[in-house]
């Protein structure tokens, strides 16, 4: 059973001391992911993966330490809560710590530093504030806190932070921390004069090896930035790299569709802007980031705003400026370039990125072949830029730093998308106009010259024309002048017809009037002849 922890007014009664008053937290965002070994950023309301550490309505009774001993690194020595219901109330052992300055703070969450009264052995004390109400945007949800809870009881790794105990009250949940001391391996790289790329190298394999431990779990980090990269003691000769900060992190199950909808824009892969199913491969985009950065002191995606920054991870705007890469080897770009592929599938995985010649190698005898030919310092990376970009990372959080929800950035992206493919479509269109326009141009061009030519010919023709009319004209005169002599001729003929026809007429009627004198005759004449025949046959 779980007992509960005092409210917070009686935090001071679990962790002893001068300091303990105030412990809520505090408001303000960015900051706290940079303490030793917080994590109070970005979160996501998704139910855990593992088993519950937290179980409302029941009690357990306060358990002494116990469990696995010695967290990593100098803050070793811990134990974490045992069983299911790892969170502990108030009680003895809450009563054996002394609460130190606070160290960071974040929106949800503030890491005090702690000391074991018992061991004198000191760690990181993270109260996550809770919420209250399901509706409430205030606080970070149970299942949330189960979720990283739940992940760093999993892991345990030289190169990760470790949990070394869960305690509860009323308003806050406390993770006892591994102490991670050594501040920020950028900060700590940005102070050396220079840095060989073999330098580099051993803190970038460091950090790989740890990656590579959460994935072969199948955990991915999700938060991967210069931030959350931390020395653990910066002053031994070979500093010990911890991945910090799992607020974020999530288990990746085969057959279980994730999207995250939070992230520092700066490192996030495009398939998170773009908010689509993630997996183990956005870890390695944030490396491809961070080793650009490392070697260059340049950020390859950053822009002027959140959403230049966004738009340019999602189209890969990025390139090597020989401003900053001029000392850098083909090897370490090429680890980059196969690292920032769109395509996560295309993307080096975890295990590819260690069997890399530039990482596989540490000392890289081709790469010194390579630079045998230049001068010794330029085979040494220059750290100022660096320093100037970690200033700026400091001083611009937390707005540059801050977490951004993905899921409505997506549907921004699709508005652009779709007014970029508009514009590409107005483009098109008026490149079609303009060709358009230019071939009836020419076409007006072509008829022009046609019309003109046509127009000379046609002047010519209207010439040869006005020619054959005035020619027309003047036989058309010539004709009527005819027709009228023709027509004075024919009356004259007319007249001479009527007088003949007149003639003509009276002689007719003499002839006929003769005729019938010689018919009369004829007759006369037969029947005389008639009568003498008759006279002389009697």
């Amino acid at each position: 059973m779980k007992a509960s922890l005092p409210a917070s007014g009686d935090t001071s009664s679990a962790f002893g001391g001068p300091d303990a008053s105030g412990l809520g937290p505090e408001q303000a965002g960015g900051g706290a992911s940079r303490a030793a070994g917080a994590q109070t950023n970005g979160r996501r309301d998704t139910p855990p993966r593992g088993g519950p550490w937290m179980t409302r309505g029941r009690r357990r009774r306060s358990a002494r330490p116990g469990g696995r001993g010695g967290g990593a690194g100098e803050g070793g020595g811990g134990q974490r809560g045992r069983g299911p219901a790892g969170a502990r109330g108030s009680g003895r052992c809450e009563a054996g710590w002394t609460l130190g300055r606070r160290r960071a703070g974040g929106q949800f969450a503030i890491v005090r530093k702690c000391r074991q009264k018992g061991t004198g052995k000191e760690y990181a004390a993270k109260f996550i504030k809770k919420r209250r109400l399901s509706s409430s945007r205030r606080g970070v949800s149970r299942e949330e806190i189960e979720r990283e809870v739940n992940i760093l009881r999993e892991i345990r790794h030289p190169n990760i932070i470790t949990l070394h105990d869960i305690f509860e009250n009323k308003t806050d949940v406390v993770l006892i921390l591994e102490l991670v001391s050594g501040g920020e391996l950028f900060d700590f790289l940005a102070e050396k004069e220079s840095l060989t790329e073999d330098e580099a190298t051993q803190f970038l394999k460091q950090i790989l090896d740890g990656v590579h431990y959460l994935h072969s779990k199948r955990i991915a980090h999700f938060d991967l930035k210069p931030e959350n990269i931390m020395l653990l003691d910066k002053n031994v000769p070979n500093p010990r790299i911890k991945l910090i900060d799992f607020g974020i992190a999530h288990k990746i199950e085969a057959g279980n569709e994730f999207k995250n909808i939070f992230g520092t824009p700066e490192f996030v892969a495009p398939e998170i802007v773009n908010y689509e199913p993630l997996g183990l491969e956005a870890d390695m985009w944030s490396i491809g980031v961070i080793t650009y950065i490392l070697l260059s002191g340049a950020s390859p995606f950053l822009g002027e705003t959140k959403q230049e920054t966004l738009t340019n991870i999602s189209a890969v705007n990025y390139d090597f400026d020989e401003e900053y890469f001029s000392n850098t080897s083909e090897l370490a770009k090429d680890f980059i370039r196969r690292l920032l592929v769109k395509d996560p599938k295309r993307r080096m995985t975890i295990a590819q990125s260690l069997e890399h010649p530039w990482i596989k190698a540490i000392r890289r005898r081709n790469v010194r072949r390579e630079d045998s030919g230049r001068k010794p310092e330029r085979r040494r990376l220059k750290t100022a830029r660096l320093k100037e970009y970690t200033i700026k990372s400091h001083s611009s959080m937390p707005p540059n730093n801050t977490y951004v929800n993905f899921e409505r950035f997506s549907k921004v992206l699709e508005e652009v998308a779709a007014a970029e493919e508009g514009l590409r479509g107005l483009e098109h269109s008026r490149r079609l106009c303009h060709e358009d326009i230019e071939a009836l141009t020419a076409i007006y061009a072509e008829k022009e010259a046609w019309y003109r030519e046509e127009n000379e010919s046609i002047g010519q023709d209207l010439r040869r024309l006005r020619q054959e009319l005035h020619k027309t004209e003047a036989l058309q005169r010539q004709a009527q002048e005819e027709a009228k002599g023709a027509l004075l001729g024919a009356s004259g003929l007319k007249r001479r017809f009527s007088r003949l026809e007149n003639r003509y007429e009276a002689l007719a009627k003499q002839v006929a009037s003769e005729m019938r004198f010689v018919q009369d005759l004829v007759r006369a004449m037969e029947q005389e002849k008639l009568q003498g025949v008759e006279c002389s046959l009697r």
